[in-house]
């Protein structure tokens, strides 16, 4: 029986086509095509990882830098605390300003913040330069919100779930490609790299990206918009709901990721940063799950989808207990929670931007300050456990977080299965 979920996504999108359907002769943008929604995924891909590349590279910078273990172990929190920032008070402007040149210029400001990380030679400079760059990687969620804007509502599942996997792979292979480069070339070179790409990816989107979209934006003031993303969340359960689905997977994703460097550093494998960064190849595999899941959301499946991804994701802890003594089992629960956590990841995405359309930006925005809250709680919360009570604590933790997941769609579930129990968001803009 579909869920509640598939019911809002089939009443939306019915509007939506509608809407379409009235203003077919008014030169709306044209659907992207293939070359632009990869392009869309690789710009993505690129941006985020400027998130996660300093993970493998920590005890480098330390040294470097001479800084303490506690000052260190803040680069990583700041980075994320800037990125939560970026998603509240950066995203939404997506809803209001022309959204190639706000792309444009949020990518060349993080060139700029990449250059001083680069080249950063004290631990205040280093730190200001991470969260900047933190703030400004958010630009990964204006690229979502335009893709999703571009897409016809009965491919924008499809369309998500590409872009999406641009953000799986780009997460998973920071810590590959900066271990890799850190070990050749230093850990400065990962952000001049990074800084170089950047430029390039601002130049070829200033180029390709559309210069107008099918409505004009809504005339709201800064304050007002900020205040209407708070609206948002207080008028749709939907929202609340799946934000909180969002805070758990992102919170035992984070969980396995932020500390799984840690045992395996130590007896009896001693890998090093290269190593140890090509763990996330394996973890590509999810990127597989997020076109898939993408697809069946354009089918009416997004509730099914999400209960079968939330019991995968609790069910990968039982290998990944195994880390110590088997790295073909740490191999098998990487590729389930991978899979599991992008899964849901498309789907919430694909059922809050068809809420409200014209304001995808705030949708989205919103939605991941609770990402950003829960790779935050995850990470700090596995590293201390991991310091105190070991490996097994650490999947305990992830099991908890994933089985909270679970509990909370079953529950969600069984309220709205009626027959007669749908939740139509309204019809306004937010």
């Amino acid at each position: 029986m579909p869920g509640n979920d598939e019911a809002v996504t089939r009443r939306t999108e019915a509007r939506r086509e509608e809407g379409l359907g009235a203003r077919s002769g008014e030169g709306s943008v044209a659907v992207p095509s293939r070359g632009v929604v990869m392009l869309f995924a690789v710009a993505c891909g690129a941006a985020v990882a400027n998130v996660y590349f300093s993970q493998p590279l920590l005890v480098t910078m330390g040294q470097d830098l001479a800084m303490s273990p506690a000052l260190v172990g803040s680069v990583v929190t700041l980075t994320h605390v800037g990125y939560g920032l970026g998603l509240f008070f950066l995203v939404p402007l997506g809803d209001v300003a022309d959204r190639r040149r706000l792309i444009v210029a949020q990518l060349l400001l993080l060139v700029v913040a990449l250059v001083v990380v680069a080249a950063a030679h004290s631990a205040v400079v280093l730190l200001v330069g991470m969260a900047a760059t933190g703030l400004l990687a958010v630009v990964t969620q204006t690229l979502v919100a335009f893709a999703a804007s571009l897409a016809p509502p009965a491919g924008r599942g499809r369309v998500v779930g590409l872009v999406t996997s641009g953000v799986v792979i780009g997460i998973l292979l920071a810590r590959t490609a900066s271990g890799l480069l850190a070990d050749l070339a230093g850990w400065r070179s990962v952000y001049l790299a990074s800084a170089s790409l950047t430029a390039l990816l601002a130049l070829v989107l200033y180029r390709v990206l559309p210069r107008h979209t099918d409505a004009p934006p809504p005339t709201l003031r800064y304050g007002q918009l900020l205040r209407s993303t708070i609206t948002l969340f207080a008028r749709e359960r939907l929202l609340r709901l799946r934000a909180l689905f969002g805070l758990l997977i992102f919170a035992a994703f984070s969980a396995l990721w932020s500390s799984v460097a840690l045992p395996l550093s130590e007896a009896p494998y001693f890998l090093p940063h290269s190593a140890i960064g090509a763990l996330g190849l394996i973890g590509v595999v999810g990127a597989l799950a997020a076109t898939a899941a993408g697809r069946l959301n354009d089918r009416g499946l997004s509730g099914r989808t999400t209960g079968i991804a939330l019991t995968l994701l609790a069910a990968s802890w039982l290998p990944l207990t195994f880390t110590r003594s088997s790295l073909w089992a740490l191999c098998v629960g990487v590729i389930l929670l991978d899979l599991a956590v992008q899964a849901v990841h498309v789907t919430n995405q694909t059922l809050i931007y068809a809420l409200h359309p014209d304001a995808g930006s705030r949708l989205i925005g919103g939605y991941m300050v609770f990402y950003s809250i829960g790779s935050a709680t995850g990470a700090i919360a596995a590293t201390s456990l991991y310091a105190v009570a070991g490996w097994g604590a650490v999947c305990a933790l992830g099991a908890a977080f994933s089985c909270l997941g679970l509990v909370l769609w079953a529950v969600h579930t069984t309220r709205h299965r009626g027959p007669h129990t749908t939740e139509t968001p309204s019809r306004s803009g937010g």
